[in-house]
C-alpha cells in the first residue's frame, strides 16, 4: 500500500527554516500549556465530582481534546501532514490497542484518536510534579515490571476501556530492525483481549529517537496512520503451549506486522528491515 504524500512547498530553504521557528513555538506551547492545564483545568475537572470514574471519564476527554487541538496547531503551522486508515476501529471499547514508536509525538496522535483510552506510559511521569496527578486521575497505569503491571492493565479491558500501549518501550530507531518487548502479548494472553495493531508510519526521521527539536528534515513530514483488522490473542493460547512460547509467537507476529506495513507505506525495503525482527530478550 503507498501513500500518496502531498505536494512540497516552493522555497525548500526557506521552508525548512520556518518549519523549525514553527517546531519552537509547538514545543513551547505544548510544554507551557501543559504546565497551565495541569494546574487549572485539571485538578477543576477532578473537584467537580466526587465519583472517581465521572472525573476520569471528564478528564479523558478533556486530554483527547487537547491532543487533537495540538496536532491540528502542528499541522496548521506546517510542520507535518497526516493521513488516517480504518479510524472507525478504534470506537469499539475494551481493545488493546497495541502501536509503533517511530517519533515522538506518536503518544499525542493516538490519544487524540481514541475515546477514553487507558494508556501504560512511563514511570518518570509520576515523578513529574506538573503531570503526576493528571495522569493519575486519568486512570493511566506506570510501566512497572511485574504481574502487578499485566493484572493493572487486564482490569482496565475488563472494565471495557481501551488500553494503548507502545510494545517497543520507547522510539524506533530508523533504519533498524523493529525490537518488541513481550509485555503487550502477555497482557493480551493474560486477559483474553483481541489486539488491534495500529501502524505509525513517518515518510522521513522527524523526531525520532536521540534527535533535537531544531533538526527538521529537508522536505515536511507526512504521518500514515493505519488502524488494521483485530488479532485473537486467543489464537496463541492453544492448549498445552507453554505461556512464554505463546507470548513470543504473538510478539514475533506483530513484529512482521508492524514490519510489512511500514514497508507498504514507504514502497520501498529498506535493508535493514528485510530481515525477520529481532525479538527484545526481556519479558514482564
Amino acid at each position: 500500500m503507498r501513500v500518496a504524500r502531498p505536494r512540497e512547498t516552493r522555497w525548500p530553504a526557506f521552508n525548512r527554516a520556518t518549519r523549525r521557528i514553527g517546531t519552537g513555538v509547538a514545543f513551547a506551547t505544548f510544554g507551557i500549556g501543559g504546565v497551565l492545564l495541569s494546574l487549572t483545568l485539571f485538578p477543576a475537572l477532578r473537584l467537580a465530582s466526587r465519583d472517581r470514574a465521572v472525573a476520569r471519564r471528564r478528564i479523558n476527554r478533556a486530554l483527547r481534546a487537547v491532543m487533537a487541538l495540538f496536532i491540528w496547531f502542528m499541522k496548521r503551522l506546517g510542520l507535518m501532514t497526516y493521513t488516517l486508515h480504518g479510524l472507525e476501529r478504534l470506537a469499539a471499547p475494551g481493545r488493546l490497542i497495541v502501536a509503533n514508536h517511530p517519533t515522538l509525538i506518536d503518544v499525542v496522535f493516538m490519544l487524540s484518536l481514541i475515546p477514553a483510552a487507558g494508556v501504560v506510559v512511563k514511570q518518570a511521569l509520576w515523578r513529574n510534579p506538573a503531570l503526576r496527578w493528571p495522569v493519575a486521575w486519568a486512570g493511566y497505569i506506570p510501566n512497572s515490571d511485574g504481574p502487578a503491571l499485566i493484572e493493572d492493565c487486564g482490569r482496565v479491558l475488563r472494565g471495557g476501556r481501551s488500553l494503548l500501549v507502545f510494545p517497543e518501550g520507547t522510539r524506533s530507531v530508523p533504519g533498524e530492525p523493529l525490537a518488541l518487548k513481550r509485555g503487550a502479548a502477555q497482557i493480551a494472553l493474560a486477559s483474553h483481549a483481541d489486539i488491534l495493531p495500529v501502524t505509525i508510519v513517518c515518510d522521513t526521521p522527524f523526531l525520532t529517537k536521540d534527535s533535537v527539536w531544531y533538526r527538521v528534515p529537508v522536505r515536511r513530514p507526512h504521518y500514515t496512520i493505519l488502524v488494521g483488522e483485530p488479532i485473537a490473542a486467543s489464537e496463541y493460547a492453544e492448549s498445552g503451549v507453554p505461556h512464554a512460547t505463546a507470548a513470543r509467537r504473538l510478539t514475533a507476529r506483530l513484529a512482521q506486522y508492524f514490519t510489512r506495513n511500514i514497508e507498504s507505506v514507504l514502497g520501498h525495503g529498506r535493508a535493514a528491515m528485510r530481515e525477520p525482527p529481532a525479538m527484545h530478550p526481556s519479558s514482564l
